[in-house]
């Protein structure tokens, strides 16, 4: 090939690289960034992987920059020092937080919480069973899922869980150790840990939804959400919604394929076929399916029976769930 023709080819070439450099940074100086603190182990970062590796937050004009956090008051400190636009919590906090003059919103991201239990020779086939045993609880004394325990069992034994049986708080990890090893009975822990230990042959007592329909809640309730301030939300308006709508397409994504979630073997950690499938399952056990109106009823409900346990720790002064806590797109309500 002559040199000159070898020459005129290579700038060519030269352009077109820089023609298409131009273009790539022109769409994702275009897209709306969106800061996402997520705990660094949470199952929250399965769900973020595949908005990425499938490009779904892309398609929404979404750049999304994972801010990775150690431990869950991290991320509430990240989003109030706005180093982060958006979180992972419970309503609750929002709730609090709103009655106390800030702007936080939720979106519902997940009704998957954990339930508790036991080992096969515990001799516990019933709650009632449980009477005078040691129970480890995962999320300290204020955690939601203990608190609603406290109620539920005032309903069906007639005695407070605390008095009822002797808990002892722990971080969930150790717990899911002490289990294991025959060095508790039983645990009350986080979804994800539950069904680890339901893989490893752990009976599953009683779930959550069980415990609410004790308390005469039989409709789902999302928990977890997407925590962001309204503020910039309203002033983010295509970013948020692109965000939600690229979240619902991953949900979407990881319930019915299981090749998604080969993609994502590695980030689970499982430590074998059992325990893999388990938390597959979990995570798809717990994707919402009712809407906003019916998830913020629910909600009022609960919140009730959490400020009567909890009491002003939890909830502060707020007597009922504050209005707006839930987003509805473009404007709390």
């Amino acid at each position: 090939m002559p040199a000159l023709i070898r020459r005129l080819l290579g700038h060519a070439l030269l352009t077109a690289l820089a023609v298409s450099t131009a273009l790539s940074s022109a769409v994702a100086a275009e897209r709306a960034l969106v800061r996402v603190g997520v705990l660094q182990f949470g199952t929250v970062s399965w769900e973020l992987e595949v908005m990425q590796r499938h490009g779904l937050a892309a398609r929404e004009g979404v750049e999304l920059r994972i801010v990775p956090l150690a431990l869950k008051d991290a991320a509430n400190v990240a989003i109030q020092g706005s180093e982060v636009d958006l979180i992972a919590n419970d309503w609750i906090w929002v709730s609090r937080m709103r009655s106390e003059g800030s702007d936080y919103v939720f979106a519902p991201y997940s009704q998957a919480v954990g339930g508790i239990s036991v080992r096969p020779d515990a001799g516990v086939a019933q709650f009632a069973d449980l009477r005078g045993k040691r129970l480890g609880v995962a999320g300290g004394a204020l955690d939601k899922s203990w608190l609603l325990l406290r109620a539920y069992a005032r309903r069906t034994v007639g005695e407070d869980a605390a008095s009822f049986l002797q808990p002892q708080f722990a971080a969930p990890p150790l717990l899911n150790e002490l289990v294991l090893r025959g060095e508790l009975p039983a645990a009350m822990n986080f979804w994800h840990y539950t069904a680890r230990l339901s893989a490893a042959g752990m009976k599953e007592l009683i779930t959550m939804p069980q415990i609410l329909a004790g308390l005469g809640i039989e409709d789902e309730l999302p928990l977890v959400g997407w925590v962001f301030r309204e503020r910039w939300a309203k002033d983010n308006a295509a970013a948020i919604e692109g965000f939600l709508r690229a979240s619902d397409a991953a949900k979407a994504l990881m319930l019915e394929s299981d090749a998604v979630w080969e993609d994502l073997r590695p980030m689970m950690r499982a430590e074998n076929e059992a325990t893999f499938v388990a938390l597959r399952e979990g995570f798809r056990a717990g994707i919402p399916r009712t809407g906003i109106d019916e998830a913020e009823r629910v909600a009022r409900r609960v919140f009730d029976i959490l400020a009567a346990e909890g009491g002003e720790a939890l909830v502060g002064k707020a007597r009922a769930l504050a209005p707006g806590t839930f987003w509805r797109g473009g404007g709390a309500e």
